[in-house]
């Protein structure tokens, strides 16, 4: 279990930069770098022990519901929508957090329904370690997503496995486990998947990941930071509040 980083009663706390436009806020006790010029609200949850059960079919029904969710939509590495989008949600997760699973069920398809199909947002999925027991463990589960992530099909791989996530520090991610996730990634190649899995520069991306973390003050998952550049879009406070609707957060600007 995660600890939060603030007390329930800390107050947001102002990091506006000099020039004019750069404002950084730090809600409900999260601390973040994001690019410059936009507009930051972080919001934490945290793991909690769960205990999933599965019927024999439930592999189809998964691959299934994560094919209809994206299908369509455009990605391009880690990034889910449009490269264009004017906002931008950066979510730290790590795939064997139940509360990011929880996020991947109720809030996601939500957000990709109403905002990323639309071209008004787009997700960026980064990886911190929290759950997972072991650093071996966590670095082959979110390499093999950044390999899926070679072919565009990173948030298909990330989709299965949140949905077919076993009971927290029950020691299910194996290579069988990772094998068979990868088998259900409709149009992914295998061969092609198996040897982008040792490239170094995903081990890399995870290192880059975990300084970005450590630096902002980050020990919970999830954490999104939410932004924008230019002109407020309308409805930002409307996928704030979705995303502050995960359980145990405390947020308000």
């Amino acid at each position: 279990m995660q600890d939060k980083q603030l007390d329930d009663g800390d107050a947001v706390r102002d990091r506006t930069p000099s020039a004019p436009r750069r404002r950084r806020w730090v809600v409900s006790g999260l601390a973040a770098t994001l690019l410059v010029g936009l507009l930051i609200y972080g919001v934490t949850g945290g793991s909690r022990n769960a205990t999933i059960v599965r019927g024999p079919r439930e592999g189809e029904a998964t691959a299934a519901r994560a094919s209809s969710l994206l299908a369509g939509i455009q990605q391009h590495g880690n990034t889910l929508g449009d490269p264009k989008a004017p906002v931008t949600v950066q979510y730290f997760g790590d795939l064997q957090c139940p509360i990011c699973r929880r996020f991947e069920l109720t809030v996601l398809p939500s957000l990709i329904e109403s905002y990323v199909r639309t071209g008004k947002l787009k997700i960026e999925y980064h990886s911190l370690e929290t759950a997972t027991l072991t650093p071996s463990a966590f670095e082959a589960q979110q390499v093999a997503a950044l390999a899926a992530g070679k072919q565009n099909k990173m948030w298909n791989f990330i989709e299965l496995f949140y949905q077919e996530q076993g009971p927290e520090h029950s020691g299910y991610v194996t290579e069988s486990y990772l094998q068979g996730l990868a088998q259900q990634v409709g149009g992914l190649n295998l061969i092609e998947w198996t040897a982008a899995r040792n490239d170094p520069k995903l081990v890399r991306t995870l290192a880059t990941d975990a300084r970005v973390a450590r630096s902002a003050g980050m020990n919970a998952t999830p954490t999104f930071l939410l932004g924008h550049a230019g002109p407020r879009p309308p409805y930002l406070g409307a996928i704030k509040k979705q995303l502050e609707g995960l359980p145990s957060t405390r947020a308000g600007v």
